[in-house]
């Protein structure tokens, strides 16, 4: 298994990013079992929660391990504090970045798969909200979609007032990562319009893992989903099991969520 941090200049965000790559190459031929053959990998690529960046995943779970027994490259970028959405007043294009740089980029650098089929996206809390919304816009890319703890907080945002007591709710700052909050919903960057916008279009729609612990915070906002998608007849897998908002919960089900992904060749 290589681990390789890889520092380029991205065209969507105007300035040298980097993220984590674990590319399971060097696996050990097993005695007495043909060795495996060697195939472009799939893929998942992985993001991080909020206050977080392009290690969290490496330190907080036991994300290697899984990924040299699965033979799945997972690539694992920074998103800064950004929900993983274009911000077109700054020009801070984090979803373009996500939905077509990132994937073109690894796919030059890197032996991967370039069917929808082998290429996943997911993420926990603000970056199970990523997965969730540039899955789903760029549904042709992506076949699945693992969201944990998802920060679905798009109605909160909504009625969120400038005093709140951390930064992190107040409205300035939803303002600034969504734009006009009284247009946020039934645009791209709600996940409830995306998915009634491809059932229009006849499109494929990511088969989806959702997960979250029971005493989760923000428990809520995913049974509300689990419900929503229930309503609307689209294809999903949801488990819900004791925990909160931490990386005990996290470690355990991406193993579980990477378990669910089609990974056999």
């Amino acid at each position: 298994m290589a681990l390789v941090q890889v520092n380029f200049i991205s065209k969507s965000l105007s300035r040298t990013v980097t993220f984590n790559a674990v590319i399971p190459t060097d696996s050990l031929p097993i005695p007495g079992e043909p060795a495996p053959e060697k195939k472009p990998f799939k893929t998942l690529y992985l993001l991080h929660g909020i206050f977080g960046n392009y290690t969290d995943w490496i330190s907080g779970t036991s994300i290697q391990s899984l990924a040299q027994r699965k033979n799945l490259a997972v690539i694992m970028p920074s998103g800064d504090n950004s929900f993983y959405v274009d911000h077109e007043a700054s020009g801070d294009m984090y979803g373009e970045f996500i939905g077509r740089e990132l994937v073109d980029q690894t796919r030059e650098l890197f032996h991967l798969s370039c069917r929808r089929e082998d290429t996943f996206i997911g993420g926990l809390s603000m970056g199970g909200y990523g997965a969730l919304r540039n899955g789903l816009k760029y549904h042709d890319t992506f076949g699945c979609i693992i969201a944990l703890s998802s920060a679905l907080i798009l109605r909160d945002a909504m009625v969120s007032t400038h005093d709140a007591p951390v930064n992190f709710a107040k409205r300035g700052y939803y303002e600034s990562v969504f734009g006009d909050l009284t247009k946020l919903m039934g645009s791209d960057k709600d996940p409830e319009a995306l998915i009634a916008i491809l059932k229009r279009q006849n499109a494929d729609i990511p088969k989806i893992y959702l997960a979250c612990g029971s005493e989760d915070f923000l428990i809520r906002q995913n049974r509300d989903y689990r419900d929503f998608l229930q309503a609307q007849g689209v294809e999903f897998t949801y488990e819900e099991g004791p925990g909160i908002h931490d990386w005990i919960f996290w470690d355990k089900y991406i193993e579980k969520a990477i378990n669910w992904l089609p990974l056999d060749y």
